[in-house]
């Protein structure tokens, strides 16, 4: 039975006198992590609650989980556990889904956790001081017939690890048919609406992971029995990149054998095919979601939060919600508009850095009753790596003096390099070091695919 009404809890320490300032933070990606690890660093315990709120038991970085997907990168590896984090870095982890919050009682309400049909725990909440807003997005399907039944999305390690195993099965099954009958012309037919990084970054590690098989006892298996479709509804791909280098990764993946088709939306997406505007049915084994994101969804209301259409969260510019200032919200859920700046700052991984390490600041002169600073977004440029082809994308900043287009070893370097950064962020120099260094060794000796 749901317990309708709510339970209070705080951390408070038995017999302690003095109540502890509570910030508690929702969502552990790249943005919540990173704030929740600063904050424990500079607070600890003692006279602070950090919490960090978070449905899932691991972290994993987003921008990865296509290599998650196509097997080339083992999540059991580079995942984070949020409760051995939470014990070095000095915050506490909460498991559960934020279902509600009470802006007037300063309450987040989480929903009961279930098993099999069953509550084990019930529904409750917790009191804060600050709360900030870090629940991050999901992929939009913009309402389009068919999507969510027939189509998958890489959102969580959880999708990404169900599309690698249908891949694998796909790719078995093909490779058994041409084993039984050498003139079959089996195929793995997958289609990717979607052409920006999520979309492009997938297509082309699909072909290295096809090529990889035939370390694995799928001799017969390659490159050439893949059909990969990637479908953009607007004129060009990756929009975010400079048109000579969105026409460049075009290039590379007509190369590897993609279908690369601009200019065309869909309507519709069946058991079996993507239906675009023009009528054509493009066929496929495997469907891909990567058109555009949206806030992720609360099953409850936010407090009578201001959201915009997508359902972020209209911040001001020291990423406050323009509603209650003792809520902040950073990352892909946030909507902030900086001072000087016509559009929102986009969803992407250093959005999300520079909003946690914003918050950070502004967290900190709020306590201290100091002026808080209002955000400014520093475009460091687009980067995506078509897996072991090519790497591609442009830099920002006053090294190039406005934009600069890289390409090959350096653009290789650079991407690699936003990935130990994070690692940085949330482990802290000596420990990040320390695992980039096992990431190199682990490249070497663990198999090519994960395929388990």
């Amino acid at each position: 039975m749901t317990v309708q009404h709510s339970q209070e809890l705080h951390f408070a320490p038995a017999g302690s006198k003095k109540r502890k300032t509570q910030i508690v933070i929702v969502g552990g990606g790249a943005a919540g992590l990173e704030l929740a690890a600063r904050l424990g660093r500079r607070f600890g315990r003692r006279d602070h609650d950090i919490i960090l709120v978070e449905r899932n038991r691991t972290h994993i970085w987003k921008p990865l989980l296509h290599e998650v997907a196509t097997g080339a990168l083992d999540a059991n590896i580079d995942e984070v556990g949020y409760r051995s984090h939470c014990k070095r870095w000095g915050y506490r982890f909460f498991h559960g889904t934020l279902e509600s919050v009470d802006t007037e009682a300063r309450l987040i309400h989480l929903a009961p956790l279930m098993e099999d049909g069953r509550e084990l725990i019930s529904r409750h909440s917790l009191r804060y001081d600050y709360l900030v807003l870090a629940f991050g997005s999901i992929t939009n399907d913009f309402g389009t017939p068919g999507v969510r039944e027939h189509c998958m999305s890489l959102d969580s390690r959880a999708e990404a690890d169900r599309f690698r195993d249908r891949l694998l099965n796909h790719c078995l099954a093909a490779s058994r048919a041409m084993i039984a009958n050498p003139d079959d012309d089996a195929r793995v037919r997958v289609s990717i609406v979607g052409a920006g990084a999520t979309g492009v970054e997938l297509a082309a590690e699909l072909y290295n992971a096809a090529d990889a098989l035939g370390y694995y006892g799928l001799e017969v298996f390659d490159g050439r029995r893949l059909e990969v479709t990637l479908i953009e509804a607007g004129p060009r791909i990756l929009p975010a990149l400079p048109d000579r280098l969105s026409h460049a990764a075009r290039a590379e993946l007509e190369k590897l054998g993609v279908r690369v088709l601009t200019g065309v939306p869909v309507t519709q997406v069946t058991a079996d095919a993507i239906v675009t505007r023009d009528g054509e049915a493009i066929p496929a084994d495997l469907m891909v979601w990567a058109a555009g994101v949206r806030a992720t969804p609360i099953a409850g209301r936010l407090g009578g939060l201001e959201l915009t259409r997508s359902g972020q969260i209209l911040t001001t510019a020291t990423l406050q919600s323009v509603s209650d200032p003792h809520v902040f919200a950073i990352g892909d859920c946030a909507s902030c508009t900086p001072p000087g700046r016509t559009q929102p700052v986009p969803p992407r991984a250093q959005s999300a850095h520079q909003m946690a390490a914003c918050v950070y600041d502004n967290l900190i002169r709020l306590m201290d009753n100091r002026p808080l600073r209002a955000f400014i977004y520093k475009d460091h440029g687009s980067l995506v790596s078509l897996s072991r082809y090519s790497t591609l994308g442009s830099l920002m900043g006053s090294l190039s003096r406005g934009s600069l287009a890289i390409e090959g070893r350096i653009a290789r370097f650079v991407y690699t390099s936003l990935y130990r950064m994070h690692l940085i962020a949330i482990h802290g120099w000596i420990r990040g070091s320390a695992l980039i260094l096992a990431g190199h060794v682990h490249a070497i000796l663990r198999p090519k695919l994960k395929l388990h």
